[in-house]
């Protein structure tokens, strides 16, 4: 697999998206710098492949998104859906499809039995924010900043609404979408949607932190975690507990969790088996 370049850096490839793996955490990162790392059809096709593999592939453990140059992420490619309007449907089935392939993508980052950690250096706007809050975890750069500023462009950020809701504030969330405005790193944390603020230079290595500490637990006990925490927080309160409970009784029957326990017992560190 291909390495990336340093974040900064100039395109230094045609592929839309380089991986690499670096121990138990694959990274995936977004490489159209000049584009803003816009999600072309061509990106998220790219995306979706990375995922359905690290889904056949155990040693991977954690997921880091981040991204080449300035921005993480400033959405659809604005020009990728304005050369459709000529269609015979005035791009109909070209919206139609890009949008239920997003969907789609969205999907499998939740779906996706790792963890997954978006590490934002710097714009994250509309389907980019979008991937921001469907991530498990973000972590930016002081420096970052937010948006779902499609009004300002006559294109009201629906979809993008679905994943913010779900992470912030519905009158904040309604606010951006309906101004426009940018949020900054910090007001993004107090809002809910990243989880750590970093310096520039640290950005790296915070998120490699926060990734190669998840990586160190039981895959096993992450995976049945994650699925029972994103089924719960849909439903009424005892309709949730009633689900947990259930989690909590498939976790204990792990053999990882029989492990955890010994070893806490042993006062020594357990040995995963990841089952």
């Amino acid at each position: 697999m291909e390495a990336p370049s340093p974040h900064g850096a100039h395109d230094m490839s045609d592929t839309p998206l380089l991986v690499l793996d670096d121990g138990p955490v694959r990274a995936l990162t977004l490489n159209r710098p000049k584009a803003r790392n816009t999600l072309t059809v061509e990106m998220m096709s790219a995306l979706e492949a990375a995922f359905a593999d690290i889904a056949r592939t155990p040693a991977v453990r954690c997921v880091l998104i981040r991204a080449e140059g300035p921005g993480f992420c400033a959405g659809h490619d604005l020009k990728e859906m304005q050369a459709h309007r000529n269609d015979a449907d005035r791009g109909r089935a070209f919206f139609t499809g890009l949008f239920t392939q997003c969907t789609r993508l969205m999907g499998l980052v939740r779906a996706c039995d790792k963890p997954v950690i978006a590490e934002v250096q710097g714009i994250a706007t509309a389907a980019g924010c979008q991937l921001v809050a469907t991530c498990d975890i973000a972590v930016a750069s002081a420096e970052a900043r937010f948006g779902v500023n499609g009004i300002d462009v006559g294109f009201f950020c629906s979809t993008p609404a679905v994943a913010l809701a779900r992470n912030i504030d519905r009158k904040k969330a309604m606010e951006l979408l309906l101004t426009g405005r940018m949020m900054s790193a910090q007001e993004a944390r107090e809002a809910g949607l990243v989880n750590h603020v970093s310096e520039p230079a640290d950005l790296a290595s915070t998120a490699m932190g926060l990734a190669t500490t998840i990586a160190g637990k039981s895959t096993a006990v992450t995976a049945l975690g994650k699925k029972a925490f994103y089924e719960q927080v849909q439903m009424p309160l005892d309709k949730a507990y009633e689900l947990a409970s259930q989690a909590m009784v498939e976790n204990l029957l792990l053999s990882d969790a029989e492990e955890g326990f010994s070893a806490f017992i042993d006062k020594r560190p357990p040995e995963w088996r990841d089952e």
